[in-house]
């Protein structure tokens, strides 16, 4: 049994809060909120519980160095905001002085504690490291799904110094859509994947083989499949150690008599700051000289078909290079079909990652059934595979 945050009494209670704040910055402005909005939820609970919060999270991969442009300052600022109350930052999640001001907080204060992946030690799960983040609170809750298939200081470690720990609201909206849904799914079950690499779903892919109704598979992962089945691909991505897999794919699903569905055309040009070169190209007749960037008009309609007969979807990947206009449009109108069938209860779940940058892009992050603020811990649990920071708290 994992408890949630709402199984303590809260009140005078100083909460170790570790989030997930891992947002795209340009200079100091943040590209993309979704992950601090997503958190909030459980922040305001715990705040009108009469609690208050000590907020550790990560930014970037700033390899143990104190680097300025990894800062938490911008989102401890937008996090205000949000909050309409002031926060207090410290430059140091460890120094004395940090520790210090966590344990004079008042209930309803926050307190945000610089970058935790400025010390080498927090990825190394260091005991020491995790002993001095311990002391910032009485009790502590873990929201922070995106980082919950690692095992690092702040979500592993210090569970071995509190007696009373939990999860927010985060996690358990996220394990109850992409593990308790996805275990007991209503059929027909699609699982529609894009992005660039296959070896980033094969976890998926073997698993939802078997699982499954039918498998698409558009985006720049598309063309390591055609490699496998002969076609020419251009100048088109390609993941070479990958081939013998997709080939074992194909060669599973024909034998399974599963449905693996690839695109029909594509939106190709010479690279992909080019215009597109043509309308589309059918997969068979791409050029030497052109990259596929998007899924062309027939594949577009050949999978919004077969989504729409879908009474579960789990969508992993843009079908394209979608932050470009000319190679956007396929992302779009799955995106757009996408939101259209959740409108009539069709359980959509969408990864993090990507997946959740186009649907911010378009516009449409509210309009599936859930979307996931974790990259690879979401795929990770779709895989079937347990996360081991919420296994740590286990009790």
């Amino acid at each position: 049994m994992i408890r949630s945050v709402k199984s303590f009494d809260l009140r005078g209670q100083t909460i170790l809060m570790r989030l997930d704040l891992n947002v795209p910055l340009s200079g100091e402005i943040i590209q993309d909120d979704f992950r601090i909005k997503a958190s909030l939820p459980t922040i305001n609970y715990c705040l009108n519980e009469g609690a208050s919060i000590v907020i550790m999270s990560h930014l970037g991969r700033p390899g143990g160095n104190n680097a300025k442009q990894y800062s938490l300052v911008p989102v401890g600022e937008a996090l205000a905001s949000m909050l309409e109350i002031p926060i207090k930052f410290s430059e140091d999640c460890i120094s004395q002085d940090s520790i210090d001001t966590s344990l004079s907080l008042k209930p309803g204060e926050v307190h945000l504690l610089e970058n935790l992946r400025f010390y080498i030690e927090e990825e190394e799960n260091n005991v020491e490291f995790a002993n001095r983040l311990s002391r910032h609170g009485r009790l502590y809750i873990n929201d922070a799904f995106g980082t919950a298939h690692r095992e690092h200081a702040s979500n592993s470690g210090v569970v071995n110094n509190f007696k009373n720990y939990g999860i927010g609201f985060l996690i358990e909206k996220e394990i109850k859509y992409l593990k308790e849904i996805i275990n007991k799914p209503q059929r027909p079950l699609v699982l529609l994947l894009g992005g660039a690499k296959v070896s980033t779903k094969i976890g998926l892919i073997n698993r939802y083989i078997h699982q499954a109704e039918k498998i698409i598979i558009g985006g720049g992962m598309a063309f390591t499949f055609f490699k496998a089945m002969g076609y020419n691909i251009g100048k088109s991505l390609l993941e070479s150690s990958m081939v013998e897999k997709a080939r074992s794919i194909i060669d599973l699903a024909r034998r399974s008599g599963k449905d693996l569905i690839l695109p029909v055309d594509v939106i190709c040009s010479e690279s992909i700051d080019h215009s597109p070169v043509h309308s589309s190209i059918n997969i068979r007749e791409i050029p030497d000289n052109l990259i596929g960037l998007d899924i062309g008009p027939r594949s577009i309609e050949k999978f919004n078909e077969v989504l729409c007969s879908a009474s579960t979807i789990i969508w992993n990947g843009p079908m394209g290079v979608f932050e470009k206009s000319g190679f956007s449009n396929g992302t779009r109108m799955i995106s757009n079909n996408l939101a259209k069938i959740a409108e009539n209860d069709v359980a959509v779940i969408a990864g993090g990652g990507d997946t959740s940058s186009a649907l911010k892009y378009f516009n449409l992050i509210e309009k599936l059934t859930h979307v996931s603020t974790g990259g690879g811990a979401s795929l990770e649990l779709l895989s079937g595979k347990n996360l081991k920071a919420i296994e740590k708290l286990e009790v």
